[in-house]
């Protein structure tokens, strides 16, 4: 009995541990089947897996990550606004591909050619989009190449606004993930890539996401999908967990479902393996520093400043905080000016840095000014 009961033990961990397997603090390449893949940490940039990252690829409607971006930015400027109306044009009804069908005139609100867009990865709509702002999709285009080089993607080029192939229009994992990160930082876009099902046209059109893993990836908050001929099946998946969010691409695979998959284990990997850690300069108390031949003997400091780092799992412990500063300053003294550096590391690499600065100016000590600070109490008495 005590045998079999072993027995069921050891069966019961074997099918057990497949299921949740992650290679902690390691990840091979071979381990991802699609030919390129970036796990980037949004707030930092830090890539956390690589494979490939900078080879181009077609990337198919992964482009639209960049046009939305766009969108979301003018918006945010007071450019255009989620409730004006779109009008189809006939350069947008003729996208072909995956669309909402939008006829020439149709109209639609910016919020609904959005949702199209990122939900359903309608190419007409993305078009129709792209005109409404810029007046033609060239135009557009030209705002995503220099939108792109801004964001220091030095591996893309875009032809068009969709993703539909086209010769030339190249980017690289590395980059989708750049992008992928600024358009993070627009949270309102989430509204609309966590959508799994939803209808346009007042009922009559029924959209359905593109991303699978909304239904499978416990925190999966987008991003999007793309699939043609050239680039094979993509995405940039992006999730949450914990109060850190990752995005994950993968370009370049056979199928749709490795494509998942391999999206899957990169984010599953970061979640296991790192987290995010907090420095907030403002909560270390400074005192003062000397101030020679000033009219007062000391100065205030402040330190402020915050940042996000991401580490491995545990090391929050091993950081190290060091501070340097002058032992004294010569007057005058302008406010605001560096007198030491507040630094955090791990294992000896310096992972976070922020200025001491003084608080306020220290006029320099004179004749005059002594008097005048003489005069000045003669009066208070």
């Amino acid at each position: 009995m005590l045998i079999k009961r072993l027995v069921s033990v050891i069966l019961s961990v074997l099918l057990i541990v497949p299921m949740c397997a992650i290679s902690v603090f390691a990840l091979s390449e071979d381990e991802i089947s699609s030919p390129s893949a970036v796990l980037m940490e949004p707030s930092s940039k830090k890539i956390l897996f690589e494979k490939n990252p900078h080879e181009e690829r077609a990337c198919a409607s992964i482009t639209k990550v960049m046009t939305l971006l766009i969108v979301m930015e003018a918006i945010e400027e007071g450019v255009i606004g989620y409730d004006d109306v779109v009008t189809t044009s006939e350069h947008a009804k003729s996208m072909g591909g995956s669309d909402i069908w939008l006829e020439v005139g149709e109209q639609m609100t910016v919020d609904e050619m959005i949702k199209a867009t990122a939900v359903a990865s309608a190419n007409d709509a993305a078009v129709a989009l792209a005109e409404h702002l810029c007046g033609t999709e060239d135009e557009f285009v030209a705002r995503m190449n220099e939108r792109a080089k801004e964001l220091g993607m030095e591996h893309t080029v875009f032809k068009n606004c969709n993703g539909l192939d086209e010769e030339g229009h190249l980017t690289c994992a590395y980059d989708v993930a750049l992008m992928s990160c600024e358009l993070m930082k627009h949270e309102k876009i989430f509204d609309y890539t966590t959508i799994w099902l939803d209808t346009l046209r007042g009922g009559e059109t029924q959209i359905v996401n593109t991303n699978k893993l909304l239904k499978s990836y416990d925190g999966i908050t987008g991003l999007k999908t793309g699939t043609t001929g050239d680039a094979g099946s993509c995405i940039s998946a992006t999730a949450e967990r914990n109060g850190m969010s990752l995005c994950a691409v993968v370009l370049g695979a056979v199928t749709g479902t490795e494509r998942f998959k391999d999206a899957a284990v990169l984010l599953d990997y970061g979640f296991a393996n790192y987290e995010v850690l907090k420095f907030d300069a403002t909560e270390n108390k400074l005192s003062t520093i000397e101030v020679k031949n000033g009219m007062q003997k000391q100065v205030k400091l402040e330190c402020s400043g915050a940042t996000d780092m991401v580490v491995t799992k545990g090391s929050g412990e091993k950081i190290e905080q060091t501070i340097t500063l002058s032992e004294s300053i010569d007057a005058p003294v302008k406010k605001g000016t560096k007198v030491g550096t507040l630094t955090y590391a791990l294992d000896s690499n310096e992972v976070a840095s922020f200025d001491i600065l003084t608080t306020e100016e220290v006029e320099k000590m004179s004749f005059s000014a002594v008097l005048a600070e003489l005069f000045s109490a003669l009066i208070a008495l």
